[in-house]
């Protein structure tokens, strides 16, 4: 990062707004993140899709929702639907693995095949800027919002448009959200 963006980003940071905030990042397309396996996952590539984005984790009592995304991303994903889990440690240490172990759980407990990305934050001083970008009507132009715990659900539409934040206790195969897939 350049001096001018250091200070810039210093100055934000001051005043209270993260530095993808300060930039005006508001285009869901333009974000590009780390997956489990340590590799870049570009937003871009999401153009044209349906996207659910959740927080996940591990020791959970909704981490039985794996299953039913599971089963959503086999019956629905690929070419024009999406599953992004983002693993979270924010509610009561119940995500408290490394990257590697819960690549493995995901897999072995649930068979989870649809893309898992790096564990973030997805609130507070430390937010990941994907969800600054979920949470605040600033930067998404539809609805402030706040994660209320593990497995809450925000649909996007094909444009890069949120559509709808979803209760964590709303299980993914809820006819609001198989709607919005099958929805032409």
């Amino acid at each position: 990062m350049g001096s001018i963006a250091k200070i810039f980003g210093a100055i934000a940071a001051m005043i209270g707004f993260s530095l993808p905030v300060a930039f005006g990042q508001s285009d869901f397309y333009s974000f590009k993140v780390q997956t489990l396996q340590g590799e870049e996952f570009d937003f871009a590539q999401l153009k044209g899709k349906k996207v659910l984005i959740v927080n996940t984790a591990s020791k959970c009592g909704f981490t039985s929702q794996y299953e039913q995304l599971q089963q959503l991303w086999e019956t629905y994903g690929g070419e024009n639907f999406v599953i992004l889990g983002f693993p979270a440690n924010n509610f009561l240490n119940q995500e408290p693995g490394s990257a590697e172990e819960i690549a493995e759980f995901c897999k072995l407990n649930y068979g989870v095949s649809f893309p898992m990305m790096d564990k973030i934050s997805v609130k507070g001083k430390d937010i990941h800027p994907v969800y600054q970008w979920l949470t605040e009507k600033s930067l998404n132009g539809v609805s402030d919002s706040k994660v209320q715990w593990n497995f809450q659900k925000f649909l996007i539409d094909e444009n890069g448009s949120l559509v709808s934040v979803i209760s964590p206790r709303t299980t993914p195969d809820d006819p609001e959200i198989i709607e919005f897939i099958t929805k032409k």
